[in-house]
C-alpha cells in the first residue's frame, strides 16, 4: 500500500485535489445533520420532513444527469469551481438565518433546494474529476485514498456536529436556542470557501472533450450507451431499487429514532458517526485482504446486501445510542468493503469522454432516487411504528440482493483489471 501511495502522495495535482476534498466532505456532515434536523424542529411533523427531503431531491434528480452533460462538455473542474462559489453563499445565508432566529420553513426550504441544484452539477463533476487529475495507473489507489479520507470525515464530521449541538443548542428547547445548527451551516460555508481555493491549484491533465452536441442529445446518447451495456444496466437498475428501499427510509428513519427514542441529534450525530468508522475500517480492511472475494465482486455484494438488509430489521427496536451504533458500525464495514472496488470499476469501464454523464447517471441513482423514495417513507412513517419501517426496509433489501443473485448476470460481476 505505501508502494502505490507515494507515487501520488508526491503529485501535486493529487494532493491538492485529496485536500480539499477532505475539507468539503467534513463540513459537508454537519449540514447533512443539521438541515433535516431544522425541518423536523421546525415543523415536528415526519411528513413534512420526507416532503422536504423530496423537494430538495427532485430537481437534483432531475438535473444530475444535464449535469453530467455539462461536465463532459466544459471539463469537471470549471463546473466544480462554480458550484462550490455558489453553496458557499447560500450557507452563508442560511447561517445567518438561523442563528439571527429569522429561519422559517419556506426560507429554508428555498435555500435547501438551491443547495440542491448545486449538487446536480458539483455531484458528477466531483466524481469525474478524478481521472482528470492522475495517471490512470494510479486510479486505484487513489480511489482507495479519497474514499477513505471521505469516510473518515464520515466519522469525524457527525461526531464533531453532535458535540457542537451539544454545546451550542440544537432547537430541542425552542427556537430560539439553534445557535449550534447555524454554526454548523457556517462550518459548511468555510468548508466550501477552502475547497474552492485548493480546487484552483490543480491542474488537470490533458484532455481533449468530444465535438459539441446538444444537451438533451448528449444524455440520451449516455443513458443509451449505459443500457446497451447489459451488465452496467443490470447494475444500475438494481442500486436504483436499493437506493429507493434504504436511501430514502433512513433519511427518514434515523432522525426520527434520534428525535423519539434516543438523545436528539447528537444521538443523530453517534449513529451517523459510527457508520462512518465502519466503513473506513472495511476499507482499510478491503486494502488488506486485496481482491478476495466471495466468489466474484458480484456474488459479495449481494452477500452483503443481504446481511445489512438484515441488520437493519432490529435496528428500528433499540433503546439506547450505543445499540444503534454497534449495528451501524457493522453495516459500514460491509458497505466500506465494496465501495473502492465498484467505483473504480466504474470509472475504468467507461471512457473519459462519458464518464461525467455515467458517474452523474451512477449518482442518480444514490442521491436521486433515495429522495424521492423518501416522501414515501415520510407518509409511511406517519402511520407505521419504527420497528415496521426499519424491519420492512431490511426484507426488502435482503430479498432484492437473493432476487437478483437468482435472476440477474450480476453475481457474474468480477474487479476491474488491474492497470500497470
Amino acid at each position: 500500500m505505501n508502494r502505490l501511495s507515494q507515487p501520488l502522495l508526491r503529485d501535486r495535482n493529487f494532493v491538492w485535489l485529496m485536500s480539499g476534498g477532505a475539507i468539503s466532505a467534513l463540513g459537508d456532515q454537519f449540514t447533512l445533520i443539521a438541515l433535516p434536523w431544522l425541518v423536523l424542529k421546525l415543523t415536528g411533523d415526519p411528513v413534512a420532513l420526507g416532503m422536504s427531503v423530496a423537494l430538495m431531491g427532485i430537481p437534483r434528480a432531475i438535473l444530475i444527469l444535464f449535469g453530467g452533460a455539462l461536465v463532459d462538455r466544459h471539463a469537471p473542474k470549471r463546473i466544480l469551481m462554480l458550484t462550490k462559489h455558489v453553496n458557499t453563499v447560500l450557507l452563508a445565508v442560511l447561517a445567518i438565518l438561523v442563528y439571527s432566529g429569522r429561519a422559517h420553513l419556506p426560507v429554508v426550504l428555498a435555500l435547501a433546494l438551491g443547495l440542491s441544484l448545486a449538487s446536480a452539477f458539483s455531484i458528477p463533476a466531483g466524481t469525474s474529476m478524478l481521472p482528470h487529475a492522475v495517471a490512470p495507473q494510479h486510479l486505484q489507489a487513489a480511489n482507495g485514498m479519497m474514499m477513505g479520507l471521505r469516510q473518515l470525515t464520515m466519522l469525524a464530521g457527525p461526531l464533531l456536529a453532535g458535540l457542537l449541538f451539544a454545546l451550542a443548542g440544537d432547537g430541542s428547547d425552542g427556537p430560539l436556542h439553534m445557535h449550534g445548527l447555524a454554526l454548523a451551516f457556517g462550518v459548511d460555508c468555510l468548508s466550501f470557501a477552502v475547497s474552492a481555493w485548493t480546487l484552483a491549484n490543480v491542474a488537470p491533465r490533458p484532455f481533449a472533450p468530444p465535438p459539441p452536441q446538444p444537451v438533451l442529445r448528449a444524455v440520451a446518447d449516455g443513458l443509451a450507451a449505459v443500457w446497451r451495456d447489459a451488465l452496467l444496466r443490470t447494475c444500475f437498475l438494481y442500486w436504483g431499487l436499493c437506493a429507493c428501499v434504504i436511501g430514502g427510509v433512513m433519511q427518514v428513519a434515523l432522525p426520527l429514532l434520534a428525535s423519539s427514542r434516543l438523545h436528539g441529534a447528537s444521538a443523530l450525530g453517534l449513529l451517523m458517526g459510527a457508520h462512518g468508522a465502519g466503513a473506513l475500517l472495511g476499507m482499510a480492511a478491503s486494502g488488506i485482504a486485496g481482491r478476495r472475494r466471495a466468489g466474484n465482486l458480484g456474488m459479495t455484494l449481494l452477500l452483503i446486501d443481504g446481511i445489512v438488509g438484515l441488520l437493519l430489521v432490529p435496528l428500528g427496536t433499540i433503546t439506547a445510542s450505543w445499540q444503534g451504533m454497534l449495528i451501524n458500525v457493522v453495516i459500514g464495514v460491509l458497505g466500506g468493503f465494496v465501495q473502492v472496488a465498484v467505483f473504480t470499476w466504474i470509472q475504468q469501464r467507461v471512457p473519459r469522454e462519458r464518464l461525467g454523464r455515467t458517474m452523474s447517471l451512477f449518482m442518480f441513482v444514490f442521491m436521486g432516487l433515495a429522495p424521492l423514495a423518501a416522501a414515501l417513507a415520510g407518509w409511511i412513517a406517519s402511520r407505521v411504528a419504527l420497528p415496521a419501517l426499519f424491519g420492512g426496509a431490511g426484507l426488502c433489501l435482503a430479498g432484492a440482493a437473493l432476487l437478483a443473485w437468482l435472476f440477474t448476470p450480476m453475481r457474474a460481476l468480477r474487479d476491474a483489471p488491474a492497470t500497470v
